[in-house]
């Protein structure tokens, strides 16, 4: 109960900002390979803090960039795994596992895997995903978990290139732009995903 929305959306527009700045502001880029919510720590006010860079690695850009596939197994990207090539998006796809995992309170390693092999579990509604230990989220707040949970699955693409960078989502973050109004009770994950499509190359506009 501690750990309400508002703290949650903080934890996870931190992350987002801290990974834009290791992958954009620092040079050579730095991709930290292991993100997870185990390696995400809280201060006193609550502000996430990216920890533990013992399997980062710089980014050569005249390099492949080829590694022993490193990192916490339900977080790596789907294509780490067979290409051992790793990339900005690698770090990507991670933050949406942990941004899906805030918000539901539980690693969404089972929901991930029921929206891959049945087409009911993407007829769920998001407000049934949501942490249940919580009260349902007012009005704004709901506004601000619409846009982060759309945003958590295009980072989840299989494809890396259909992912967002981290930089345009800290931005979309401080841009202090919401989504219109939508209960949460109509939104279904199929509607999520379809709309995750659209972020990429044409913002953040609710369709």
């Amino acid at each position: 109960m501690e750990l309400d929305w508002s703290k949650r959306i903080n934890i996870i527009k931190g992350t987002a900002h801290a990974l834009s700045y290791m992958h954009h502001e620092c040079i050579p880029t730095i991709v930290h390979r292991d993100i997870s919510t185990n390696n995400i720590l809280l201060n006193s006010e609550l502000q996430a803090i990216i920890s533990d860079f013992g399997t980062a690695k710089l980014l050569d850009p005249d390099s492949s960039n080829q590694t022993l596939v490193i990192g916490t197994y339900g977080y790596i990207a789907p294509e780490f795994a067979y290409t051992m090539s790793v990339t900005e998006k690698c770090d990507a796809y991670s933050f949406g596992v942990v941004a899906l995992e805030v918000l539901m309170g539980r690693h969404s390693g089972e929901l991930l895997s029921s929206l891959s092999s049945s087409s009911s579990s993407q007829n769920m509604m998001l407000n049934e995903i949501l942490d249940q230990r919580l009260p349902p989220p007012d009005r704004l707040i709901g506004q601000d978990i619409l846009l982060v949970a759309t945003i958590a699955f295009a980072y989840l693409h299989t494809q890396p290139k259909s992912r967002p960078t981290m930089k345009c989502v800290s931005q979309e973050f401080l841009s202090r732009k919401k989504p219109n109004f939508i209960p949460l009770t109509t939104v279904s994950l199929l509607q999520l995903r379809i709309q995750a499509t659209y972020m990429v190359g044409s913002g953040f506009a609710y369709v």
